[in-house]
């Protein structure tokens, strides 16, 4: 008997793994232990499949499941819409930073999708939910830190306002990849009198000195700008 994906994945999880992966995401209870890298592996082949049928009938009981079908969606080969449409149901199981990033990180279309996959961000940078604005913050830094985009990325992570950790947390690594990539812009929009509250502001200025091509000169010239 063929066995099930279910027990496909608790024949992957490591116990000592999942104990450690329980402390980096404290917000969650229903770890397996299953690797990322085993996780990706078993996505790419689901992808090959008939990835649309796994997906109408995925179960999301355990955080790996639903990992899975975010890396599922990211690797299906399909045109801009469709995938779209699965990443939008996908958003509102999201529920933790890991879950959010990695789902990102897999959205590579993107990056030949920009304009399309842009206007589809938007509501979600808009957004009062937590996770849904961590999702559009997470795309921004992923695929648009750009000259073509730098300024509107710099104005849409200014305009969000939300006291949940991982949303601030989210727009603090988004500006340090932005200092790393393209520092001019950057550094004028963090000394310009932008709306980002003192916690935001002070992360993101400490992300862009645990850069490693930061140099010292730089970094002290940022631990300068710290608000007090």
């Amino acid at each position: 008997m063929e066995m099930s994906l279910r027990d496909r994945l608790k024949e992957l999880a490591e116990e000592d793994y999942r104990r450690f992966a329980s402390s980096l995401i404290p917000n969650i209870d229903n770890l397996l232990g299953v690797r990322l890298p085993a996780l990706r592996k078993l996505a790419i082949e689901m992808a090959k499949g008939d990835w649309r049928a796994y997906l109408a009938e995925a179960e999301n009981d355990y955080f790996e499941e639903i990992m899975l079908q975010g890396m599922v969606i990211g690797y299906a080969k399909t045109d801009v819409e469709e995938q779209l449409r699965y990443a939008a149901s996908f958003v509102p199981k999201i529920d933790n930073w890991s879950v959010c990033d990695s789902f990102c990180q897999g959205l590579k279309f993107a990056r030949t999708n920009q304009q399309r996959v842009w206007e589809f961000l938007q509501p979600y940078l808009a957004s009062d939910a937590e996770y849904e604005i961590r999702f559009g913050a997470v795309m921004l830094l992923m695929h648009y830190v750009d000259e073509a985009h730098i300024e509107r990325v710099l104005e849409l992570l200014d305009r969000i306002d939300h006291d949940a950790y991982y949303v601030k947390m989210a727009v603090a690594w988004a500006l340090s990849i932005c200092f790393s990539k393209l520092p001019e812009p950057t550094l004028r929009y963090l000394r310009s009198d932008n709306s980002l509250d003192k916690f935001t502001y002070n992360k993101a200025l400490q992300k862009i000195t645990e850069l490693s091509r930061t140099d010292p000169e730089t970094k002290a010239m940022i631990r300068g700008m710290r608000r007090k």
